[in-house]
């Protein structure tokens, strides 16, 4: 028997080390998930990011048949967590709960993201949707939305809005109001929609975009008024208020929430997210748990999250453009 050739000894033995890696990993794309899948939740505890975070995860661990934990990752607008899961192994165990702020607004205003959204995340799907409400104060003296341009127009410069920060979803709301109204009020940015609406409520500012669940209270308690919903439909939490376009403005913007993995998770893995979060978003309690808190749940495929997200990008692209926002 002749001897082996050494490079060819070799060469075999990298190919079956290179099979053996191969067979390791699918077999454990085919036993995914077998241990506790960790979502980042890019914000504070407690917030309303927090909430449906903790609300979709409830659900989607019972149809995956795995723990999901939710780990807050707050800070620097949310781009903290974001990059957290963009440089994390892709094997399907750090998933990010994403929102417009760290995903397609913040990055445009901040040239120091270490992230690329469009390249470094893979969609897994969108998973809710809650609407924006406009807000203002009692003492002002509008009760519409006409109203409300018309008195700004008569003042420029002079009303102004509360925000959560720079490049929240709720300042670019403002800032989309100012352009499609034509109007000129000023943005005045707070450490968190909270003081921003606490702000609202004194009267230190006239008004303020914010998500239905933290306002809905106040609305009714008549602290605050509601003037119109900046989504493409009514909510039926507050069936009688009007939506900003019914107005005759070209303005649609809600909050929207999805889950996404590091880029490089195989497909496989995507897949079967996918499969079992839809699932989980399309049963009754779930619908019915977010619908308590404002929320509409909804899913998507990843090929419709990653189009959904190209929009965005451009959308609030042409905003920051617009209303000369400043890069940091």
């Amino acid at each position: 028997m002749k001897p082996v050739p050494i490079l060819l000894f070799f060469g075999l033995c990298a190919s079956l080390s290179q099979f053996s890696a191969a067979q390791s990993s699918s077999i454990a794309q085919q036993s995914y998930p077998n241990r506790p899948i960790r979502l980042i939740a890019p914000s504070s505890a407690g917030g309303p990011v927090d909430v449906i975070a903790r609300t979709v995860a409830q659900g989607f661990s019972e149809t995956l048949g795995q723990q999901i934990v939710i780990d807050n990752r707050a800070g620097a607008a949310g781009l903290i967590g974001a990059e957290l899961v963009a440089k994390a192994t892709p094997d399907g165990y750090t998933l990010l709960f994403g929102f417009s702020g760290p995903l397609v607004i913040v990055p445009q205003l901040i040239d120091s993201t270490n992230y690329e959204t469009l390249k470094d995340f893979a969609p897994v799907s969108l998973t809710a949707s809650a609407p924006y409400i406009l807000l203002v104060h009692p003492s002002l003296p509008v009760k519409s939305v006409k109203e409300l341009i018309a008195l700004a127009k008569s003042q420029p410069g002079k009303l102004n809005y509360a925000s959560g920060g720079n490049g929240t979803g709720i300042h670019m709301a403002g800032e989309l109001f100012n352009i499609t109204a034509g109007a000129r009020i000023v943005h005045v940015p707070f450490k968190g929609a909270a003081p921003g609406m606490t702000a609202l409520m004194a009267g230190e500012v006239d008004m303020m975009f914010n998500g239905l669940p933290p306002t809905l209270p106040h609305v009714k308690s008549g602290k605050l008024r509601a003037l119109a919903v900046g989504g493409e439909k009514r909510t039926s939490l507050l069936p009688d208020l009007p939506t900003i376009s019914e107005s005759g403005l070209q303005f649609n913007t809600s909050g929207w929430y999805g889950v996404l993995a590091p880029r490089g998770t195989p497909r496989t893995i995507i897949v079967k997210l996918h499969a079992e979060l839809v699932r989980a978003l399309n049963t009754a309690a779930m619908k019915e748990r977010l619908a308590t808190f404002g929320v509409e749940g909804i899913g998507s495929t990843p090929e419709q999250f990653a189009s959904h997200m190209r929009e965005e990008w451009l959308k609030w692209g042409n905003v920051i453009k617009t209303a000369g926002l400043k890069a940091k």
